[in-house]
C-alpha cells in the first residue's frame, strides 16, 4: 500500500498569497502618504525650513519630549501632547455627551410632533448657521468660568446635527409601519420602542458622526481662545512662544489634531454599526 505524504507547498503559497494581497491592499496607502509626504518636504525646501518646516524637520524639533514622552508633566501647563489632548477629550466627552441626549430628545420631539416640528424649524435653522466661538463671549458672561465655556461651546455646536437627524429619520418612517402600529393599537411607548427607535437608528448615528467632528473642531478653537491646558492651547502656547522649534511643535499637535478626529469618527461609526445590527 502506498501513502502519500503531503507536501508544504500548498501553505506556503498560501502565506505568499496572503502577503501579496496584504501588500496589494496597503500600495495605495503607501504610495499616497509617501507621495504626501515627499511634496511636503520638497515644498519646505522652496519655502524654507523657518516658514513650514518638512516631515524630516517636525521629527527631529520634537522628538525629544513631545514625540518620546507623550505624557511628560512638569507642572502647570506644561505637559506632553498626550497629556492635552486628553483634556480636551475630557471637555469633548462631557460637552459632546450632553448634546447627545439632549438632541435626540429634541430631535424625537420634533419629529414626533408636526406642529412643534413646524414651528420650530426657523429657530433651529438659525441658531445651527452661528459660528461656534460666536458662542464663546456670551457662554463666559453667562458662566464665568472658561471651562464651562468650552463645555458650552461643544454643545451648542454639536447639537444641530443630532436634532435634524434625528427629526428627519422619523418623519422618514415607512406610512406602511404606522398603518401597522395602527392596525395593531400600539401604544405610544410600544410604538416608540418597536418601530420609531429601530427605524431611526442610522440617522441618529449619522447626526452623531457629524456632531463628534464638530464637537473636535469647537474645543479646539475655543481652547485657543481661553482655556487652561488643552490641544487648542498648546497650538496657540506654541506661536506665542515663538522659536525655533514652534512651528514643528504646531504641526505636530496639528497632525495629532487630525489623528484622534478621525479615530473619534470611526469609533461613532463602529457603535452605530453595532447598534444598528442589534437592532436588526
Amino acid at each position: 500500500m502506498t501513502t502519500i505524504t503531503p507536501t508544504a507547498r500548498p501553505r506556503r503559497r498560501s502565506q505568499k498569497g496572503r502577503l501579496s494581497q496584504g501588500l496589494r491592499q496597503a500600495m495605495p496607502y503607501l504610495i499616497c502618504i509617501g507621495g504626501f509626504l515627499v511634496v511636503w518636504q520638497a515644498l519646505s525646501l522652496v519655502l524654507g525650513v523657518g516658514r513650514l518646516p518638512g516631515p524630516l524637520n517636525v521629527v527631529v524639533d520634537t522628538w525629544d519630549p513631545y514625540i518620546s514622552q507623550p505624557f511628560f508633566d512638569d507642572g502647570g501647563t506644561s505637559k506632553g501632547l498626550g497629556w492635552q489632548i486628553l483634556i480636551s477629550l475630557q471637555r469633548v466627552a462631557l460637552g459632546y455627551g450632553l448634546a447627545a441626549v439632549v438632541g435626540i430628545a429634541i430631535g424625537g420631539l420634533l419629529g414626533l410632533n408636526r406642529f412643534i416640528g413646524k414651528g420650530l424649524d426657523p429657530v433651529i435653522q438659525v441658531l445651527r448657521t452661528v459660528p461656534p466661538l460666536a458662542w464663546f463671549p456670551i457662554s463666559l458672561m453667562v458662566f464665568q468660568d472658561a471651562n464651562t465655556s468650552a463645555i458650552f461651546v461643544i454643545f451648542i455646536t454639536a447639537i444641530w446635527p443630532i436634532i435634524i437627524n434625528t427629526a428627519v429619520g422619523i418623519r422618514e418612517i415607512p406610512q406602511d409601519y404606522t398603518n401597522v402600529a395602527r392596525v395593531l393599537r400600539l401604544r405610544k411607548g410600544a410604538y416608540i420602542t418597536n418601530i420609531v427607535i429601530p427605524a431611526t437608528v442610522p440617522y441618529v448615528f449619522t447626526g452623531l458622526r457629524i456632531s463628534v467632528g464638530l464637537a473636535w473642531l469647537a474645543i479646539v478653537a475655543a481652547e485657543m481662545l481661553k482655556a487652561d491646558g488643552g490641544i487648542g492651547y498648546f497650538i496657540w502656547d506654541a506661536y506665542n512662544a515663538g522659536g525655533d522649534s514652534s512651528s514643528s511643535q504646531i504641526i505636530l499637535a496639528i497632525l495629532y489634531v487630525g489623528v484622534v478626529g478621525l479615530a473619534l469618527d470611526r469609533l461613532v461609526a463602529y457603535v452605530g454599526k453595532v447598534v444598528a445590527k442589534g437592532g436588526n
